[in-house]
């Protein structure tokens, strides 16, 4: 019993260093702006295996210089809730889960439609088809940046525990503006172009200071897949979503 309990203590004092850790790393940042982030360096290594280079544009800009429109812009498109809640949107997070189960439910029924024994002529040589299964989220802004920030992109109980701790930490120690822009200046545009200012500069070719309501709601629009819509940067759907989030961005409010 002895050598369990030791064992346990070991792991509650690892625990607890690690969220030392954090809270340390994230007090630096309300004045210490991040070099990197988890995910920026994974994606790093990722494109340096696969391409044997690293194609790279970042360039931090203060949260004055980036457009009051790509702002909110981005707060309209993925988290209207942002200057309110104090890091967890949870009836959001209920509707996501709600969705999730229905969609859920209804990919089973339709995979045991699929299953379902017809004639043999019609079902020789025909697998039945699932379509997979999109998991829609309920991550606020702050959420996305601890987990941005911090930790890998695997989906665990563990790691999601770990990302509302780190939530909670960063609504404790940061202000909403603080947020904001870490978030804005760390966050993916496209393959190697992370934060509002390289983003802007690369779609646009003008500083992120100077971006209309338009190419704000554009950028917006791209947040959920930047690496998709970078391919397809005419396409009608960009073009749709980003018409409903520049009419939506005077109900967004700013930190």
């Amino acid at each position: 019993m002895k050598p369990l309990l030791r064992w346990l203590g070991l792991v509650a004092v690892a625990v607890l260093a690690l969220q030392l850790f954090f809270v340390v790393r994230i007090a630096a940042m309300t004045v210490i702006d991040p070099q990197s982030t988890a995910f920026q360096r994974s994606e790093a290594w990722r494109v340096l295996n696969d391409k044997g280079r690293l194609p790279w544009r970042q360039q931090w800009v203060p949260y004055a210089q980036i457009s009051d429109n790509l702002k909110r812009a981005v707060i309209a498109s993925e988290d209207d809730g942002f200057s309110h809640h104090e890091g967890v949107d949870w009836d959001a997070l209920e509707k996501a889960w709600q969705k999730n189960a229905r969609a859920e439910a209804q990919a089973a029924k339709s995979q045991a439609n699929q299953a379902t024994p017809k004639s043999a002529a019609s079902t020789k040589n025909t697998p039945p088809v699932v379509r997979p299964l999109k998991v829609v989220g309920g991550s606020t802004i702050t959420q996305q940046l601890a987990k941005n920030l911090f930790l890998s992109g695997e989906r665990t109980l563990l790691r999601k525990g770990q990302e509302f701790v780190l939530t909670l930490l960063l609504e404790a120690l940061l202000s909403k503006e603080r947020i904001l822009e870490i978030y804005l200046n760390s966050v993916e545009w496209g393959e190697g172009i992370f934060g509002a200012e390289a983003a802007a500069q690369a779609y646009f070719r003008k500083s992120a200071a100077k971006l209309s309501t338009h190419e704000a709601a554009r950028l917006a629009v791209m947040l959920p897949r930047p690496k998709y819509f970078e391919k397809l940067p005419n396409s009608s759907y960009i073009a749709g979503r980003a018409a409903l989030i520049a009419n939506r961005l005077n109900s967004a409010t700013l930190p």
